[in-house]
């Protein structure tokens, strides 16, 4: 199969897991049990461990990051311990206003909660990667930045034969076979990832 040829079957393949209009014209299809992908679901719930921004307009001189500890509370300027695992970051900010006011600290607050990274939530990059192990889920994260973080892939990786394992909405599991070389190369769309997520790079055989 030419280089053409792949290219066009990869992105193919890319767009099927995505969801969109597929391109005429490749000779090959994946595998039933391949697709289809599910979306990468956004979880933006904050957690132990994860890392959020608060700014409370007018009030300059207060800490503007915090971290939520392993009981799920976190330690605010004014309000103190506050509880704040399985809640939204604009139900924080909501939150964190109404004390505010019913402390009689401050009369009509803004208040703009904004998660940072969440630590609670990883994927997982493991194969011929140069430093594989777990890594925490920012908001976008795809396949070629978490690659990019791993320190990009050892000089034997397959290109070809990056396997992404994702868990959908009804708890079974599905694993497709991505290529990076298009996606590097601009021939197949960069794949959003969602916390759970598994990457596995084969080793190429020569």
């Amino acid at each position: 199969m030419s280089r053409v040829t792949r290219a066009r079957c990869a992105l193919t393949l890319a767009l099927g897991f995505l969801g969109l209009p597929t391109v005429p014209g490749c000779a090959s299809s994946p595998p039933p049990s391949q697709l289809p992908l599910s979306p990468a679901a956004e979880r933006t719930t904050l957690a132990p461990g994860d890392v959020f921004q608060l700014k409370i307009v007018g009030e300059k001189d207060l800490p503007e990051e915090y971290q939520v500890a392993s009981d799920g509370t976190v330690d605010l300027p004014y309000i103190h311990t506050l509880e704040v695992t399985g809640l939204e970051p604009q139900e924080v900010a909501r939150l964190i206003r109404t004390r505010l006011i019913e402390g009689k600290i401050l009369s009509d607050p803004a208040v703009v909660v904004s998660v940072k990274e969440y630590v609670s939530k990883r994927i997982t990059l493991l194969g011929e990667v140069q430093k594989p192990g777990s890594l925490p889920v920012s908001p976008g994260l795809t396949l070629i930045q978490a690659v990019s973080m791993a320190g990009g892939l050892t000089s034997i990786a397959n290109k070809e034969q990056v396997r992404l394992t994702r868990m959908g909405k009804n708890g079974t599991t599905n694993t497709v076979v991505l290529d990076i070389g298009a996606i590097t190369e601009g021939n197949a769309p960069d794949i959003p990832l969602q916390p759970g997520d598994r990457i596995y790079v084969k080793e190429r055989i020569f």
